[in-house]
């Protein structure tokens, strides 16, 4: 059983894409990867929290989290080299089409005064950044299991270097952009 966005993008997205920018069949839109990464924050000096987080992220994303460390100290942070600093995951292929709509169709929608995301994400090479402010509008997550509501930075790359391109195939598979122009 293929994931459900996977399939929509083979039979429905991907033969629009190709007739929309007319051009080599190989060089058509495609979600590389998405990246879901958390700063800790004052997380850092307490482990109980920074498991707490590193499990809420890989109980989302449907893949063990990986904790981030620091390469170097930095005085003014307060940060020791090998301190915790953060946690990711890094999705590819199917588990990241299954995250994707699983974001689209059920946790955007359920975010509080939601009017779209904004589409000054892109970074210029067809990437897509944007933020959420808490882990809750995710089915998963159970609110008696959190010690404190962080959010969280989803970075999603594709194949394309445009960012025109990585617009139109992130609206067709349903990321909601707010109105107007950028």
């Amino acid at each position: 059983m293929a994931a459900r966005l996977l399939q929509r993008y083979k039979d429905e997205i991907k033969p629009v894409l190709e007739s929309e920018f007319d051009q080599n069949k190989m060089l058509t839109p495609a979600l590389e990867k998405i990246t879901i990464s958390v700063g800790a924050g004052e997380a850092m000096k307490d482990s109980k929290l920074m498991q707490n987080i590193n499990d809420t992220i890989s109980l989302i994303a449907g893949q063990k989290a990986v904790t981030v460390v620091s390469k170097k100290s930095v005085a003014g942070f307060k940060v020791r080299e090998g301190a915790p600093v953060g946690v990711k995951v890094t999705l590819r292929g199917e588990q990241m089409y299954v995250f994707m709509d699983k974001l689209c169709s059920i946790a955007l929608p359920r975010v509080k005064d939601f009017r779209g995301l904004n589409r000054n994400g892109f970074d210029g090479y067809g990437n897509f950044n944007f933020g959420l402010d808490e882990q809750l509008m995710f089915p998963e997550v159970e609110f008696d299991n959190i010690i404190k509501t962080h959010g969280m930075n989803i970075s999603i790359a594709t194949t394309t270097s445009s960012d025109e391109q990585a617009f139109r195939l992130l609206e067709l598979m349903g990321l909601p952009f707010t109105k107007g122009r950028a």
